[in-house]
């Protein structure tokens, strides 16, 4: 049984009906978790349906649905063609890709995502594979933390947060001891926002979200028969940019092609011109999908 405290999966009804769920197809929700996205793809599926979860984190076996048409792959999502290979399966009806860390992960203390619990400083997804964010502190270059924070965090006093972080570097174990070091660098009455962006950065390169991202888009582009469909919540800049660019272009730095008649040229038809977000009720029920942006795109014919 789904464990509903694990995660309260956002913008449900509108990701269940962008997927245009057909009873026989098959579906993968990429981004497993709690469960509670699966849940609902599973209840609009006939016997003759499948739905595929995947999930590297290997909490989330504890909420696997109960049912022969569901299976759990305990996989990154970058690995997505190559484990459905491994099912036998060549095309989908359907993708599902929520891209934020879960209620449970975040809550859990000892994984070391939240701002506001002290912990080792870990941060990977899957515990088994890569290197904690201790780690990354301790053996980085300046050069190299710089453009983490930058680029992943949007810091603009970067290079001030670095010298602060190689100056305790050695001492940086846990969450707190993190803050602390870095402390002075926060604007007065923004220290949670600032905490975020530099707990955000670290997340992104331990678990190298961005080129996971990329490859499943990639990927997506193969599975998808054409009319399927793929949903995308995204919780920051640079994961909607990514998915946004490539929903209108099939690239990611977004440049547009055209046909002889001023068409767009490109493997998706994009259903949602703006992203959906959630609405005032739901953003007071779950205030984690505030900053939730959902996308919808549609395979075409085109190669």
């Amino acid at each position: 049984m789904v464990n509903q405290v694990y995660h309260t999966p956002v913008l449900l009804k509108d990701c269940i009906d962008a997927l245009q769920i057909d009873p026989k197809g098959i579906y993968v929700d990429v981004t497993f978790g709690g469960g509670g996205h699966s849940k609902e793809i599973l209840k609009q599926l006939s016997t003759k349906g499948k739905l595929f979860g995947f999930d590297c984190d290997e909490e989330a076996d504890q909420n696997k649905l109960a049912s022969k048409r569901f299976t759990l792959i305990a996989r990154n999502f970058k690995e997505l063609k190559e484990a459905l290979l491994e099912k036998k399966v060549t095309k989908i009806d359907g993708l599902l890709a929520d891209l934020g860390v879960s209620s449970h992960q975040f809550d859990t203390a000892e994984r070391g995502f939240s701002t506001r619990l002290d912990s080792d400083l870990d941060m990977r997804m899957n515990k088994k594979v890569g290197r904690p964010a201790s780690e990354i502190i301790r053996t980085y270059s300046e050069a190299n933390l710089r453009r983490i924070f930058w680029e992943y965090g949007e810091l603009r006093n970067s290079p001030q947060v670095v010298k602060k972080i190689i100056a305790n570097r050695h001492q940086l174990n846990t969450v707190n001891e993190l803050k602390e070091a870095i402390a002075g660098c926060a604007e007065r009455g923004k220290e949670n926002q600032f905490y975020a962006k530099v707990f955000q950065a670290l997340r992104i390169e331990v678990n190298d979200e961005l080129t996971a991202l990329k490859e499943l888009l990639m990927q997506s582009k193969e599975v998808l028969k054409a009319g399927g469909r793929i949903a995308v919540i995204s919780y920051h800049s640079l994961e909607d940019r990514l998915v946004k660019n490539f929903f209108r272009s099939g690239k990611f730095e977004g440049e547009i092609e055209t046909d002889v008649y001023g068409n767009v040229k490109g493997p998706f038809k994009v259903i949602s011109r703006k992203p959906i977000i959630p609405g005032e009720e739901e953003i007071q029920q779950n205030s984690r999908a505030r900053s939730a942006k959902l996308r919808i795109a549609e395979r075409t014919n085109d190669d």
